[in-house]
C-alpha cells in the first residue's frame, strides 16, 4: 500500500523511509500548504516520538521544510496529543509528530495537522504531498529558521485541567515504553492524591516488553497481572505515541473502549447538555442508546481519526470515541487525547464513590464479537456479495462504511446488526457484530465465518 496511508506517512525505516525521503516530504508539506492557501504563517511545529530513528528524520524534515522558505518550532520529544496542543496553542500553519503510533520499532513516520490541530488525511493533503514528492520542488530564496522551544509544562497544564476532583486512588499504568512514559510523569508529579503502580515507563523505541497496542488483549496481561496482585482501583494501557488508552476494572478485566465512549459521553453531558457525541459505527449500540438518554446527539461516523474530528468540529460535540481507544473532545481542539480520556474516567470513579466496574454496569450490555479481521482476495467484491445476500434475507443496509445490514430493532429479542469493511490501513476486511442475545451472536457469526474463512 506504500507509505503514504489514509491517516499518516509510515514505513520501514531506512528501506522504506529515510533522511532523503524525509526531507523532501517536509518541502513537500510546505509547498502543498502554500498551494492549497493554507500558508499564513509559513511556520510549523515539529516533534518526535523515542524511536532510535525518530532524531536523524526530524532534522531532515526540518531542513526540508526551510529548504521552501518555512521557519520550525522545534518541539523535541513528545506525544502526538502534546504536538496536536502545539498545533492549537502556537501561531503556526501545523503540525508534524515523527512517529509511527504502535508499529514495531524499525517502523518510522508522521502524522500530519493543519491549523489548530486539524487532521490530514489522504484526502486532504497526504495524497497532494505524495504526489509532490516525486517531483522536483523549488527552493526558496531564503530558507527558513529553526527555533527550539520546551511545551511540556505548557501541554502539562492543559492536561491538569481535566483532573480536576480526583479522590485517592490506586492506578497501575502501562506506558508500554512509549511516550506516555514521558508525558506522564510530569502529569501525576502535580496529582499526589494518585498512588500509582507503574509499568514500562521508560520510552524505548524498540519496545521490549510487548507491542504498544492496547488493543490486543495479549498485551494487557501485565496490567491486568499488576492490578490483580495489587488489589488496584483500575489499570490504564496506553500506546506507543500516547494518543490510544485502554482500560481495565478492578478486576483485572478489561473495559470496551465503545462503553468509556458511552461513560465519558454521559458525564460531559452533565455540563453540556443535548451537545452532540460522534462515535464509530463499529461501536454497541448501547452507546447512542446512553448517550439519548443522558440528553445528547448521537453521531455516528465512519471509522478514522480525520472523518471523527471532522464531524465533531462540524456539530460543535463535546467529545467523540473510536472503539480503537481514540478519545476526542472539545476542549482539546477536536483532538485525541488518551490522558485526558483517563482523567475524565479518574474523576467518574472518584465523584461517583463507585468502581469502574460498577459504572459500566450501570450502562445496558449486549453481545458482541469484537473486530475479527480477514484476509480476503477481493475485499470490496466480497463485501458486497455478504451485504446483497444479507438484504435478500431482509435486512436494512447503510454504505456509511463497507456495509452495514441491521435485522430487527434494538428492542427485538433476535435484534442483530454487523458491519464489513475494508481496512483502511491494512489488506484485511473487518467484522463486526453485535446481538441481544449469545445464541443469537453464536449463530450469525458461524454463518459469517463460512463465507469469510477464519479470522486472522
Amino acid at each position: 500500500m506504500g507509505i503514504f496511508k489514509a491517516y499518516d506517512i509510515r514505513g520501514v525505516y531506512p528501506t522504506e523511509l529515510d533522511e532523503a525521503l524525509a526531507r523532501k516530504i517536509g518541502h513537500a508539506f510546505a509547498v502543498h500548504f502554500e498551494q492549497s492557501g493554507r500558508a499564513e504563517t509559513k511556520r510549523v511545529v515539529v516533534g518526535r516520538d523515542m524511536r532510535s530513528s525518530a532524531p536523524s528524520i526530524q532534522k531532515a524534515l526540518m531542513e526540508g521544510l526551510c529548504a521552501a522558505g518555512w521557519s520550525v518550532i522545534d518541539v523535541g520529544m513528545c506525544s502526538t496529543p502534546m504536538n496536536y496542543f502545539c498545533a492549537g496553542t502556537l501561531p503556526v500553519d501545523g503540525a508534524i509528530c515523527v512517529t509511527a503510533s504502535h508499529n514495531p520499532g524499525q517502523y518510522i513516520g508522521f502524522k500530519l495537522s493543519g491549523k489548530g490541530a486539524q487532521p490530514i488525511s489522504k484526502d486532504t493533503g497526504i495524497g497532494q504531498i505524495e504526489k509532490l514528492v516525486a517531483t522536483e520542488l523549488p527552493k526558496a530564496a531564503k530558507p527558513g529558521t529553526i527555533e527550539t522551544r520546551d511545551m511540556l509544562d505548557g501541554y502539562v497544564q492543559h492536561v491538569l485541567r481535566f483532573a480536576g476532583g480526583l479522590a485517592s486512588l490506586k492506578v497501575g499504568i502501562d506506558c508500554a515504553n512509549g511516550m506516555a512514559g514521558f508525558t506522564l510523569p510530569k502529569i501525576l508529579d502535580r496529582l499526589p492524591m494518585l498512588k500509582t503502580s507503574r509499568l514500562y515507563f521508560e520510552p524505548d523505541g524498540t519496545f521490549p516488553n510487548h507491542e504498544a497496542n492496547p488493543l490486543k488483549l495479549e498485551n494487557l496481561h501485565d496490567l491486568q497481572a499488576l492490578v490483580r496482585k495489587e488489589k488496584l482501583d483500575v489499570g490504564l494501557s496506553f500506546d506507543g505515541d500516547a494518543d490510544r488508552c485502554a482500560f481495565v476494572d478492578e478486576h483485572g478485566e478489561p473495559v470496551g473502549n465503545d462503553i468509556v465512549t458511552a461513560l465519558i459521553a454521559r458525564e460531559l453531558l452533565k455540563t453540556s447538555p443535548g451537545s452532540g457525541i460522534v462515535y464509530d459505527l463499529r461501536s454497541s449500540w448501547a452507546v447512542p442508546e446512553v448517550i439519548s438518554k443522558a440528553g445528547g446527539k448521537p453521531l455516528c461516523e465512519r471509522v478514522g481519526h480525520s472523518f471523527m474530528k471532522a464531524t465533531l468540529r462540524k456539530e460543535g460535540g463535546v467529545c467523540g470515541g473510536e472503539l480503537s481507544g481514540h478519545y476526542y473532545f472539545r476542549e482539546n481542539f477536536y483532538a485525541d487525547s488518551a490522558e485526558i480520556a483517563a482523567f475524565l474516567v479518574l474523576r467518574m470513579m472518584s465523584e461517583s464513590k463507585k468502581s469502574l466496574s460498577q459504572l459500566v454496569a450501570e450502562l445496558p450490555r449486549y453481545h458482541a464479537t469484537g473486530e475479527l479481521n480477514f484476509e480476503v482476495e477481493h475485499p470490496k467484491e466480497k463485501i458486497a456479495e455478504i451485504r446483497a445476500l444479507y438484504v435478500q434475507k431482509g435486512g436494512a443496509a447503510s454504505d456509511l462504511d463497507g456495509a452495514t445490514v441491521t435485522f430487527g430493532k434494538l428492542g427485538d429479542a433476535d435484534w442483530w446488526w454487523f458491519n464489513l469493511r475494508p481496512s483502511n490501513t491494512e489488506p484485511l476486511v473487518r467484522l463486526n457484530l453485535e446481538a441481544r442475545r449469545p445464541e443469537t451472536l453464536a449463530a450469525k457469526k458461524r454463518e459469517l465465518l463460512s463465507l469469510l474463512g477464519e479470522p486472522v
